[in-house]
């Protein structure tokens, strides 16, 4: 039997938000998640602009994303989906979407959908960690740590995040300290998903961009109001799906970043199932400006 993290509210709220309003043919509309402040999480729009994709595709699972953030997004206004079909082949499906708030684009997408078929198989290993059910959930950690954590109070006033995810170390924009690649979390719905691959797939886009800046920052020990800061923002994000999976269950997601120059960092990450098997990979760059400002 499936064992699944027990339902949140912010996780039944993340389900509904995936189920967007076809308001005219190929556009969508899109609203946001409760209790957000300042600028939209990017993983929630990437994965509402998957979801917008997905609607004009047809029993096709997506292999590969490629977005840019154009502006940040405000939390008090819905997201518009406007999405072109670009082809449609016997294998392959493309679409592009752009997000837009007030008139103005905030992220464009070109999403690629691809018939299963067989093929060489081959990948890495996935790295050593600890079991997910020896680490801390989001509120352990929150509680653990509210002299380190900038804002803990908000954060627990929010509740229980959609996804599960079990930091092996705690992240620097938590208050952790500077630390080596690679950076480690499970991941996982924080309830159960139903059979729909778009939505496994739209679930792990959006638990796929919690943590790649922290990834970068946690070379230098960027963290909250205990040492320096830095202006940060997700500027491209790119997802390639391998294998099947369920988002649902464990997921164990290793980082690295390889570089940081110019004012912008570059991260990217594999995601293993339990058993070990690649089922995705993901890269993004961000812009990391340091700053003189304490938190």
């Amino acid at each position: 039997m499936l064992e699944t993290a027990p339902m949140t509210k912010r996780f039944d709220e993340l389900l509904r938000l995936l189920d967007l309003e076809e308001i005219e043919l190929n556009i969508f509309r899109g609203q946001n998640e409760s209790g957000q402040e300042g600028r939209l999480f990017g993983g929630q729009v990437l994965a509402q602009a998957l979801a917008a994709a997905g609607r004009t595709v047809k029993d096709l699972p997506a292999h590969s994303l490629h977005a840019y953030f154009l502006r940040a997004g405000s939390p008090k206004v819905p997201v518009l989906y406007k999405v072109d079909r670009i082809r449609d082949g016997r294998s392959f499906t493309t679409r592009r979407v752009v997000a837009i708030q007030d008139g103005r684009a905030i992220l464009n997408m070109a999403a690629s959908f691809h018939a299963p078929e067989p093929g060489y198989d081959h990948q890495n290993s996935a790295p050593e960690a600890p079991e997910p059910e020896s680490l801390p959930n989001w509120q352990e950690m929150i509680a653990a740590n509210l002299d380190r954590i900038p804002d803990a109070r908000k954060r627990e006033a929010r509740g229980a995040p959609p996804v599960d995810y079990r930091y092996v170390d705690l992240p620097v924009f938590m208050g952790g300290d500077a630390r080596p690649d690679p950076n480690r979390i499970w991941v996982r719905a924080a309830g159960s998903v139903p059979d729909d691959v778009l939505l496994h797939q739209c679930i792990l886009v959006y638990a796929s961009d919690m943590s790649m800046i922290d990834t970068i920052l946690r070379h230098h020990g960027m963290k909250g109001p205990l040492g320096p800061v830095a202006m940060a923002a997700s500027l491209d994000h790119a997802v390639w799906f391998h294998r099947p999976f369920r988002a649902d269950e464990w997921l164990l997601y290793a980082q690295e970043s390889p570089s940081a120059a110019g004012a912008r960092g570059f991260s990217r990450g594999s995601i293993y199932q339990r058993g070990g098997d690649l089922v995705a990979s993901v890269a993004q760059e961000g812009l990391v400006r340091p700053t003189d400002k304490k938190g």
